[in-house]
């Protein structure tokens, strides 16, 4: 499941830029205003209003939930993430980007701020944070209606246990992490959506690999 799930947010990714390659291997046709010839319109389904060769700055803020059994941590922990790049429109319905962010996945418990506990939990969990960067395309099939897949690179901390060991192990590596989602966006600046993210995190016969499922919110300016 994790594999073809990768292997679709690549293909998603990367699939999205050939309608833009054909439409530039494309002879233009003739007219007489040169300027309009090498305008492209506007209009589809993704970011109607602007012409396609364009792009915009967007920023994107997850909240969800973990799937982790690891160890002794067996738990659903929420997790959040921030993460922000630039997409160009490639095609009348299609949007392919470049981003880089960071995420946490669940050594955070932000409730524990209202009975005086310990908010940062990184010292208790085994959960993994950390930096990434990649690829992300968006097809939007009607209106503001779209599915997503992005993919890259994911480098890494946390904690684990080796089999029987008792002590906890301090873990980095740069990985990959791939995910795909549906979402809606309700203007050219505005969208929020759904999404299934694995993060691939094994080290020293440890495996931390993550699933996630979250609520994204983003903003394009």
């Amino acid at each position: 499941m994790k594999k073809t799930l990768l292997a679709f947010a690549l293909a998603s990714t990367s699939l999205l830029a050939l309608p833009a390659l054909a439409q530039d291997a494309a002879p233009a046709s003739a007219t007489p205003d040169s300027t309009a010839s090498s305008t492209r319109p506007s209009g589809g389904n993704y970011q109607p209003n602007q012409p396609v060769g364009s792009g915009n700055w967007f920023i994107d803020g997850s909240v969800g939930q973990a799937h982790v059994n690891k160890g002794p941590y067996n738990d659903h922990p929420t997790t959040y993430a921030i993460d922000g790049g630039y997409r160009w429109k490639v095609g009348q319905d299609m949007g392919l980007g470049v981003d880089i962010g960071y995420n946490d996945l669940g050594n955070f418990k932000l409730k524990n701020a209202f009975n005086s506990n310990d908010v940062n939990l990184t010292s208790q969990r085994n959960a993994l944070r950390g930096w990434t960067a990649g690829v992300n395309g968006k097809i939007n099939v009607w209106q503001g209606l779209y599915i997503s897949g992005r993919a890259g690179v994911y480098g890494w901390k946390g904690h684990g246990y080796s089999n029987q060991d008792i002590n906890r192990h301090d873990l980095d590596r740069v990985s990959y992490y791939g995910g795909a989602g549906v979402g809606y966006d309700f203007s050219d600046h505005f969208g929020l959506g759904l999404s299934y993210d694995y993060f691939h995190a094994k080290k020293d016969h440890i495996d931390l690999s993550t699933d996630t499922a979250s609520l994204t919110a983003e903003y394009r300016f």
